[in-house]
């Protein structure tokens, strides 16, 4: 395939979601923004004047980059797993883009880019959402969308893992729920690591995620419980596995041959 029929392809697979993400907007992005309104009403407004300061940050703004990091993680995943399980077995037409001259990479980048879409557009919102309930301060925009746009690509490329191997639709809600979700919420969303026992700041840093809220909240504060080199580095590593992965399913055709 030429290098237009590529772009034709890749424009093809992209505007397909891209058309369904904002056509079903209250499936899409409305439930982000009440679940983050929520959040920050709760833990922001009613509890974060008890808590005071964390390294003199107000707790309302502490927690704007993790549940940012919530709302990115959660929803480019799930987009990208729920468009590839409905392409296999509700749609079919995977089977018409393996019968096609396209490159495997190809099909992966247009899968891709679509959660991409979504999870920095839910990332706004979020942002948007929490400028009404806590004051923000961007300390490295560079950062910021570095961390916004890498994060929803790392955990598209998860998501097409996951659609690809998913038998049922029960197999895209498993990873979201109960790997995902704990992964976030003990990854440093609502406190800093520091004050946790030895044992489980220990097992704090074995889990990625911690790495990814991290380097996003220095964006923004200027401050962070591990070096942004670090976390940067943590989520090339995910980006170079999952995608690795990914154009290996899709190069041999596992779980698309039906």
């Amino acid at each position: 395939m030429n290098p237009q029929g590529m772009l034709v392809a890749y424009y093809t697979i992209v505007r397909k979601d891209a058309k369904r993400i904002l056509r079903i907007w209250p499936q899409t992005f409305l439930p982000s923004a009440i679940t983050a309104a929520l959040y920050f009403l709760i833990f922001g407004a009613f509890l974060g004047p008890r808590i005071g300061n964390i390294e003199t940050v107000p707790y309302n703004s502490f927690v704007v980059p993790g549940l940012v990091m919530l709302g990115v993680v959660t929803n480019s995943f799930s987009n990208v797993a729920t468009v590839m399980f409905q392409a296999k077995f509700m749609v079919r037409n995977i089977d018409e883009i393996l019968v096609s001259p396209t490159p495997p990479w190809v099909v992966v980048a247009g899968f891709v880019t679509s959660g991409i879409v979504r999870g920095t557009l839910v990332g706004i919102l979020v942002l948007i959402v929490a400028a009404f309930f806590a004051p923000l301060a961007i300390y490295s925009a560079a950062i910021v969308l570095g961390f916004l746009v890498l994060t929803s690509l790392a955990f598209s490329l998860g998501g097409l893992v996951n659609g690809v191997f998913a038998k049922t639709f029960d197999g895209i809600t498993i990873i979201p729920t109960f790997v995902l979700a704990p992964l976030v919420y003990l990854g440093g969303v609502f406190y800093s690591v520091d004050i946790l026992p030895a044992f489980w700041r220990t097992v704090t840093h074995l889990n990625p995620i911690f790495y990814v809220i991290n380097g996003f909240r220095y964006g923004f504060l200027g401050f962070a419980d591990v070096p942004v080199a670090t976390s940067l580095a943590v989520l090339a590593a995910l980006i170079a596995v999952l995608g690795g992965i990914s154009l290996w399913q899709l190069r041999t055709g596992l779980g698309l041959k039906l």
